[in-house]
């Protein structure tokens, strides 16, 4: 007897599949925690098994014999739970000097932009030691450093500066105590350590050598530059791994001996690995990974390659993923709040599955992300649970008691309850009953308890499809074209109506679905990755003849090195030394454990990119000599087209890294053939009857069937349940099941036709058609983030840069411009994108960056206002960033296209985004003057410019329009218009893909439909800020004897922003009045009214304290008054850069200080600006936020209006001619109270050589305000430290900075809420 064990140790049941000799297959299920009975669930089910199949004995706690086991392979989620409960080992933290809170601030975002209570997952740390050692960048630093310095060549051939070598004997000391607090884990992250790893390998055998049981390195975790997911994942590893070792020691334990078994675990890539090689960096997706796996194997077929989509709805989550012939990885996720750096499956994860629950509020029907979990579980459960979808498929008939176990109730010994069920969903049917009742929009009908219950399963079908969507539309799939793998022990109850959501006509469910990550590890090979960094560009210039001299050449420009590959240059020969080099260490690895070379299977990696975008795209292609390596372009242009619907013709292609994944074969592959069925019994014969609730048929006869009893090539038409052990799958009516030989399930989904939709409002629709407006603006987001590029030289005949001819000279000061880098697309994500109705007002728009919110509306109804709806034409495309157009601060580009529909000659919709441009001439780089006087000295500046004109993008008046500020004295034009026109392309593509979503939408709905939808969407927001304003005004009548609010701030000069809330109780309505504010200021600090639309939006927003939709409906009970001439309403002339980023956070102060709800926070976004004529950066610097009624404020992190994320530190350092010093918390600077305002951040950056420096600043003046109580946070301060003095240069300045110069930014901490105690 040889037995296999593939074992999913899940977090409620570890499923198990046992491989026997003579082929037979056995499946079982126990309790993954069982404390009274078992220490180890995987150990338990082999004891079972083991007991069966010898006939003796075998007692609980025994260690098992395993002289008949020949293998086991396990997923679990060991790892992933200690991450969700932060029960991992207790770490400390060694890092680089000046950076101890580097991991705790982040990427300075706020996951949730809305809430006051920012919640951030706390580091994994214990401790931190920093420790002095640091390196530097030679090509950004070589005018600082002087003669003398000791220069070392990293592992990919760049040049790094050692400015100081590791300190020994102060890590040692520190290392000390460390011990004697009783840490036994350490992590390492030093700075640049992907390229230069030395420090750390000494600093881990220093660690190793005061007997520290784990130590884990950064470059050897994960060698990628960006040193804050490393960091994340270096402390992931360390803080997991001992906890993963110690769960192997006991299960090792629990057998005699496993030295002649082969025991392999799943990691996150999909690839099985030695036990003694299982580390937690890699284990966090060890159960997921098994599903994918098993859809690979068993659902994606060769003979058609159809892609397939895999689909594993659980209790709490649902996974989807995508296969079309190998596995799609992604390098970097994010995992209870901490972010991976390894190479993992590409799996989407939705909060909705069997156990979400269900609400209604505001007129849409909600489902999840709350779950009922395990305890007390749905309804049905009979623990007093909550009402789920499970609730609801069961009170639909779409589950049957009687075929589930009974072990429910108190005792565990009872069945389902359909009748709590039921009772629930009445409640919750009469609540909807009864508002609609009220609402002289809705339908004019009751809805029944079923109906309601099957509006629930649609809502939670759509939110299960918005990851599918975001799989493939996104990156240009059909999902249309894709067959549905459904596993996972809901997922067959929703299999045909998900399918039927996403246009796909084919279902396939393998016999194992509700095992199937089990499978999927029984089918799965033994990997082993390894990667390197490179940091190469691959050069396309072929509008460049001239450039020919140059093909072979090899040449450092900003740390890295360049190839042009129009022909095959010799340095090929590297990078395919490199791949070999990797693969001979593989391949020895693979062969010590027992596999030959013709088992093992080679996959090549690189990591592509175009220059100055921050997405890599990861391409394979087999190569066999280093000649082969020109498909990797081919390649990447290819997969970039489909995904972006457009190529960089001549833009440098980066390489980032290289990387293998070697396969020893050793997958299981059983598949056993089960009897065929008799010609006569081809239609399978219903084990009974029972009635089933679907949408058109209502309740309907429906079959039973038991899957353990159909035959191959038997038939089921729907409808029909067909049921096994583990799982239940609804098959629909005109809907068809075909078992396979061998016994698999494939579904053909019918098409019924949906029952016709009224333009009045229907809760259930309403719940869908808020989650597809929102995914439109999502999904444009997305194709924005990773295709704008931000640096790029265009040279195209048009344009005329300067940059021609074969001069060495020209060409070297192209290169090192064409290298500068102004990110902020990718980077910082400061853009947002949003869907309009056809006058103008908001739909939808995706919560990227608040400061857009609501805003952007008045630059559509602009246009429609200026142009006339008539003469706005089809393939037109607008430009827009000037106040009078509704733009918020001339950097921020808006670019609008109209959506078309047959049969309609004006626009049905309007589709937009905003996003930040890095230059746009004007006085200083970066376009954000704190001295400008003058609008026309901010930089190029765009009413109602047509950028597309019905198809032909207007180049050269685009051109003319970006030059135009250099005819302003002092000013130039627009520093770098290839990166405007790249960016525009981009802002221009992620229109092109809203349209197509908006367009596929009134296909499957009418334009009738839609356009009804689209309003009852802004209805349902405004009656939630109508709720609010009303709760508010009762509140404050209550306690003032009347309903008015009243509140001020200031400004750094002084400038007073006042504000007058008049609440009308009845109506629900609002007067916020400005009146009382100061005057225009003479600097850039005027806010043009969009921003204090966007403002108000916002706040009310968060008032509200509840996810609604975010639209004009928000703004209609609500009116503005504005005084002209003042701050908030400036003339036409007025300069406005500073009133987007600086007024507009005071303005969130006054209205929650009005409001009397939260402490101020920083009141600021601190903007830094720096640059010359072949660089320039821009960034804005986190601070505390305030406060409130039960919270502190969180420490270093952005707030209110912004929500722009910092750079990584390794790319600053890469591509900038800078130095960061220092990046930590501001210590005290929150204000005290019973609750703590947040900290801000010290940020000191030292300039390698001459540049202009522009800042933009506030709250340097006047403290943000405590409330009930608490203190003020401590104001903000700026330092330039020049030949050893420091000088405090104010709030706004605008100067050179001088090699040598370090700038120390102090950001201001929040404010203190209630007295302190």
């Amino acid at each position: 007897m040889s037995l296999g064990f593939a074992i999913d140790r899940g977090g409620t049941f570890t499923d198990v599949i046992v491989f026997k000799p003579n082929s037979e297959v056995e499946v079982l299920k126990v309790l993954s925690v069982d404390p009274s009975n078992y220490s180890d669930a995987p150990t338990e089910a082999i004891r079972q098994v083991l007991e069966r199949e010898s006939g003796k004995k075998i007692p609980r706690g025994v260690p098992l014999p395993t002289d008949s086991i020949s293998w086991i392979r396990m997923g679990t989620t060991v790892a992933t739970n200690a991450l969700l409960e932060r029960k991992g080992e207790r770490i400390g933290l060694l890092i680089t000097k000046g950076f101890k809170d580097l991991l705790f601030i982040g990427n300075q975002s706020r996951p949730k932009i809305f809430e006051f209570n920012i919640q951030i997952p706390e580091v994994l740390y214990d401790d931190v030691i920093e420790v002095d050692e640091r390196v530097l960048i030679l090509d950004q630093t070589k005018e600082l450093i002087g003669e003398g310095a000791e220069i070392e060549t990293t592992i990919n051939g760049l040049q790094i500066v050692v400015e100081k070598w590791l300190e020994e004997a102060e890590l040692k000391e520190n290392l000390k105590k460390l011990k004697e607090k009783g840490i036994r884990s350490v992590a390492v992250l030093f700075l640049h350590s992907f390229i230069y790893p030395t420090h750390e390998k000494r600093a881990g055998d220093i660690a190793k050598a005061f007997g520290f049981d784990y130590v884990s390195l950064s470059h050897q975790v994960m060698p990628m530059i960006k040193v804050v997911p490393r960091g994340f994942t270096v402390c992931a590893d360390a803080y997991l791994t001992p906890k993963i070792m110690e769960y192997l020691d006991g299960f090792q334990a629990g057998f005699t001996d496993l030295s002649n078994v082969r025991v392999n675990f799943m990691q996150s890539d999909g690839g099985l690995c030695e036990m003694k090689s299982f580390r937690g960096s890699r284990a966090i997706l060890s159960g997921p990974a098994g599903g994918v796996v098993g859809i690979a194997t068993t659902a994606y077929k060769e003979t058609d390659k159809k892609p397939v989509i895999g689909f594993d709805m659980g209790g709490t989550s649902t996974d989807v993923c995508r296969y079309s012939g190998h596995l799609e990885h992604v390098m970097e996720t994010t995992t209870a709040g901490i972010t991976i750096q390894a190479p993992q499956l590409d799996i989407r994860t939705v909060a909705a599955g069997g156990g979400s629950r269900l609400f209604f509020r505001d007129g849409l029907l909600i489902v999840g992300p709350e779950s009922a979990s395990a305890h007390p579980g749905p309804v049905c459960y009979r623990k007093n649970g909550y009402l789920t979808v499970t609730d609801a498929n069961l009170v639909l008939g779409r589950i049957l008691p009687e075929y589930f176990p009974k072990i429910f109730g108190p005792n565990a010994d009872e069945p389902l309850d359909k009748e709590a069920s039921y009772k629930a969903m009445e409640e919750i049917t009469k609540t909807i009953n009864e508002f609609m009742e009220n609402d002289s929009n809705s339908i004019n009908q009751k809805f029944t308890v079923e109906e309601v219950a099957l509006g629930f399963l649609a809502v939670a079908n759509e939110e299960m499809c918005r990851p599918i969507r975001t799989l493939t539309q996104s990156r240009g799939f059909n999902p249309s074209e894709h067959v549905l793998a459904c596993f996972g022990g809901a997922g067959g109850q929703h299999a045909c109506a998900v399918a039927k959501v996403l246009g796909i006509s084919q279902v396939r469910i393998h016999k194992y679905a509700s095992l199937l990550s089990a499978y999927g590890i029984a089918l799965a090979d033994v990997v082993d990755e390894s990667q390197t960094p490179n940091y190469f560009f691959a050069l396309f210039l072929s509008c460049l003849p001239c450039f020919e001299e140059f093909e072979t050449q090899f040449f450092p420009i900003s740390s890295k090195k360049i190839f042009y590959l129009k022909k095959f240059p010799a340095n090929y020969a590297k990078i395919y030394s490199q791949f070999m080099d990797l693969r001979a260490t593989s391949l020895a690895g693979l062969k010590t454990q027992g596999f030959s070379e013709n088992q093992i299977e080679t996959k090549y990696f690189m990591h592509m990119r175009y220059e100055k975008t921050d997405t890599a795209i990861m391409i394979s292609y087999d190569i066999e000599k280093p000649e082969d390596l020109i498909y990797f372009n081919e390649e990447f242009r290819k997969t970039y087209r489909r995904e972006f619907g457009f190529v960089l013709e001549d833009r440098n292609i980066i390489i980032d890294d290289v990387r293998i994944r070697t396969r020893g074969k050793s997958g299981c592959h059983v598949e056993k053939l089960i009897d065929k069925t008799p010609v006569d019994q081809k239609l399978a014969r219903a084990k009974s009857q029972t009635l089933v609730y679907f949408e058109n048929a209502k309740f309907v006869e429906t079959g039973v069937y038991l899957l353990e009893e159909m035959l191959a090539g038997q038939i089921i038409n729907g409808p029909a349940l067909l049921i096994d052990k583990n799982s239940t799958i609804v098959i629909e009516p005109s809907s068809t099941v075909t078992i396979t030989p061998h016994g698999n399930v494939e579904l053909q989904i019918g098409n019924d036709l949906e029952k016709d939709l009224t333009t009045e409002v229907d809760p259930i629709r309403l719940a869908i058609f808020s989650n597809r407006f929102m995914s439109i603006a999502e999904q444009m987001g997305r194709i924005l983030q990773r295709t704008a590029i931000s640096t790029n030289i265009k040279l195209s005949p048009t344009t005329n840069l300067g940059v021609r001819g074969s001069n060495p000279t020209k060409v070297n000061s192209f290169l090192h411009s064409f290298l500068s880098t102004l990110h902020v697309f990718q980077e910082r994500l400061d853009f947002s994108c949003a869907l309009f109705a056809p006058d103008g007002g908001l739909i939808a728009n995706a919560p990227h960056i608040p400061v857009h919110l609501g805003g952007m509306q008045y630059t559509v109804k602009f246009q429609i206002d200026h142009r006339g709806i008539e003469n706005i034409k089809e393939g037109d495309v607008y430009l827009a960033n000037h106040p009078l157009a509704g733009g918020c601060h001339l950097p921020d580009f808006t670019v609008i296209t109209p959506v078309f529909f047959k049969g309609h000659e004006t626009p049905v919709f309007f589709i937009a985004n905003r996003g930040h441009h890095a230059d746009i001439g004007g006085l200083v780089p970066g376009s954000m003057p704190p001295n400008a006087h003058h609008i026309d000295q901010e930089g190029a500046s765009f009413i109602s410019f047509k950028l597309v004109d019905e198809g032909v993008f207007q180049e050269e008046k685009l051109i003319d329009a970006l030059k135009a500020p250099g005819k302003v004295p002092g000013c130039s034009g627009a520093r770098n218009i290839g990166d405007n026109i790249a960016d525009l392309n981009a802002q221009i593509a992620a229109n092109r893909k809203g349209i197509q979503l908006v367009t596929s939408l009134i296909e499957e709905y009418s334009l009738d439909v839609v356009h009804a939808y689209m309003q009852h969407i802004q209805n349902t927001a405004e009656l939630c800020v109508r709720e609010m304003l009303k709760r508010v005004g009762r509140q404050v009548l209550a306690k003032t004897g009347k309903s008015q609010l009243s509140g001020e701030d200031y400004m750094d000069d002084g400038t007073v922003i006042h504000l007058t809330v008049d609440i009308d109780i009845e109506e629900g309505t609002a007067v916020f009045d400005f009146e009382g504010t100061g005057p225009e200021s003479y600097s850039s600090c005027n806010a043009p009214r969009a921003v204090t639309m966007s403002a108000i939006t916002y706040c009310l927003r968060c008032l509200v304290e509840k996810d609604i939709p975010l639209n004009n409906g928000c703004l209609a009970p609500i009116k503005i008054l504005i005084p002209e001439g003042t701050i908030l309403s400036p003339s036409a002339t007025a300069p406005v850069v500073a009133g987007n980023v600086l007024t507009s956070q005071r303005l969130c102060d006054v209205i929650f200080k009005t409001f009397d709800i939260v402490a101020a926070s920083q009141g600021c976004m601190n903007n830094l600006v720096f640059g010359d004529d072949t660089c320039g950066y821009y960034e804005t610097i986190a601070g505390g936020a305030g406060a409130g009624n039960g919270f502190d404020g969180r420490s270093g992190v952005h707030t209110h209006m912004t929500n722009t994320r910092i750079t990584d530190p390794e790319i600053l350092e890469n591509r900038f001619p800078v130095v960061l010093r220092e990046w930590k918390l501001r210590e005290g600077s929150g204000g005290n109270g019973k609750w703590k305002g947040g900290d801000g951040v010290v940020r000191q950056l030292e300039f390698t050589r001459r540049l202009t420096m522009s800042l933009l600043t506030e709250r340097r003046a006047f403290e943000p305000y405590g409330l009930h109580g608490g203190q003020n946070g401590k104001r903000g301060l700026n330092l330039l430290k020049r030949n050893g003095r420091a000088v405090n240069i104010g709030s706004k300045a605008s100067f050179e900075i001088k090699k040598g110069d370090v700038l120390c930014i102090q950001t201001p901490g929040g404010g203190g809420y209630g007295r302190p105690e």
